[in-house]
C-alpha cells in the first residue's frame, strides 16, 4: 500500500519542522520520480520513497546510526509497501550496516544524495536558481574535496548501478529540480 501524496505530505510535516528538510524532501520525490520515469518503474511508490526518506531525521538527529529505523517502525505501523520501507531504510548504510540489494535501493541512496550538491552548487550562481547549472558543474563540483566535503561521491554514482551515466544522472536531477524550483526556493 501506498500513501496519496497530500497523505504523504501531511505524515512528512507531521515530523519535520525545518523548511530545508521538507525543501530536500520535495527534491528526492522530484528526482526519484524521474529516475523511475527513465527506467519504467513505480513513478508513485519511487516518488513517495524519495519524499519519505527523511521522516525521522529530526527524530534521529542525536543519534544518526538510527535514521532510517523510525521511519521503519512509522510505515510499517500505516502497513505501506514493504519494498519503499526497505528502500527508506537502505538509503542510509549506517542504519542497516548492510549493503544495498536492488535498483531501487541504489536509486533512493544516489538520488537522494545529489539533489544536496545540487542545491549547492545552484547556491553558487548570482541568481540562486536550480535551472543555471548544468550538469558539467555537478561533475566537476562532485571532485571538488572541498565543496563537497559532506557529500557521499560513492552513494551519488551509485547511479551507475542503473546504468545511468553521471552526468545523464546530474542531467536528470537538474531537470526533475528544476521543475519544482519555486517550491524548494532555488
Amino acid at each position: 500500500m501506498l500513501l496519496s501524496r497530500q497523505e504523504a505530505i501531511n505524515l512528512l510535516r507531521k515530523y519535520i519542522s525545518n523548511e530545508r528538510t521538507i525543501a530536500h524532501a520535495l527534491a528526492s520525490e522530484a528526482v526519484m520520480r524521474a529516475l523511475a520515469q527513465r527506467l519504467g518503474r513505480d513513478v508513485e511508490k519511487w516518488g513517495q520513497a524519495g519524499l519519505l526518506h527523511d521522516l525521522d531525521s529530526e527524530i534521529t538527529a542525536s543519534e544518526p546510526h538510527r535514521h532510517g529505523l523510525e521511519t521503519r517502525r512509522i510505515l510499517l505501523e500505516l502497513n505501506l509497501d514493504a519494498d519503499l520501507v526497505e528502500a527508506i531504510v537502505m538509503h542510509n548504510e549506517l542504519a542497516s550496516g548492510k549493503p544495498r540489494e536492488n535498483e531501487f535501493q541504489h536509486a533512493l541512496a544516489a538520488g537522494e544524495t545529489i539533489t544536496g550538491l545540487i542545491t549547492a552548487t545552484a547556491l553558487v550562481y548570482p541568481d540562486k536558481k536550480v535551472a543555471s547549472v548544468k550538469p558539467k558543474s555537478v561533475v566537476k563540483r562532485m571532485k571538488e574535496k572541498a565543496f563537497a566535503a559532506s557529500v557521499n561521491r560513492e552513494t551519488i554514482m551509485e547511479c551507475t548501478r542503473l546504468g545511468i551515466d553521471i552526468n545523464e544522472f546530474a542531467a536528470l536531477a537538474i531537470a526533475a529540480m528544476a521543475g519544482i524550483g519555486e517550491q524548494l526556493g532555488l
